[in-house]
């Protein structure tokens, strides 16, 4: 495919962006750099190396909301690509950077990624009136990963149970924090493997009093999400 003039074009003010971005940083301007970084991402917003590179700036400079959403920017690119080790890692970052993100969609981006063959199922029809529940909801509507997000804002302890079309699972919470899973006789990791799989049907929260033991053992619910994800598809491979 030949090269277009404008495709020229946008190469060399990346490079040119990149290059005054570096002296800026040599003379201790972090500002003017990322000013700089910015308005070339204007010609080229999918351009990978502006991206990064302003991220990495802004981390190094304490900006870090505006690092956390170019984490969350190159998330989606990396996810076109088909590098998602790489996608991982930003969407990881990207929360450990200000917790206060909701990535609830982008784990659900590298999971219908990674694993084209889960397509969503039908949802049964749901009946929430037999109990009360703390939250309850449809999977064609909000993700799992939103029902995990909003259960480990608020540091709650419970079951949340996902009802699939041929499966049914449970995710058990300690102060929000995932400790336990159940699923087809699985329990522990096995077990929040085989729930993460469960792409249709509904989910119900019960807040409890008591806490679970703990049979998981992770640094935090998204890197145990990020995980899994990885695991399940390094298996289908």
């Amino acid at each position: 495919m030949a090269v277009t003039d404008s495709q020229t074009e946008h190469v060399s003010e990346i490079e040119a962006a990149l290059l005054d971005a570096e002296l800026f940083m040599k003379y201790q301007a972090p500002d003017r750099a990322i000013k700089r970084l910015r308005t070339a991402l204007e010609l080229s917003p999918r351009s990978i190396k502006l991206r990064e590179r302003l991220r990495e700036i802004c981390t190094s400079s304490k900006q870090i909301e505006e690092a956390a959403r170019q984490c969350l920017a190159l998330v989606s690119i990396y996810i076109e690509r088909a590098d998602f080790d790489t996608a991982h890692d930003r969407l990881l970052e990207a929360k450990q950077l200000d917790g206060r993100i909701n990535i609830a969609g982008g784990l659900e981006a590298i999971r219908r990624a990674r694993r084209p063959d889960l397509k969503p199922a039908p949802a049964p029809e749901a009946n929430f009136e037999r109990k009360h529940f703390t939250l309850a909801g449809d999977l064609s509507a909000i993700s799992v990963f939103d029902a995990i997000q909003v259960i480990e804002n608020a540091r709650l302890n419970g079951v949340l149970t996902i009802s699939g079309p041929n499966h049914e699972g449970l995710v058990k919470f300690n102060e929000g924090r995932i400790v336990d899973a159940e699923c087809d006789r699985h329990t522990g990791d096995l077990g929040f493997q085989r729930v993460v799989e469960i792409t249709g049907g509904t989910f119900e929260f019960q807040k409890t009093s008591e806490q679970f033991p703990a049979r998981i053992q992770a640094l935090s619910n998204t890197n145990l999400i990020l995980d899994t994800l990885r695991l399940l598809d390094e298996r289908k491979q």
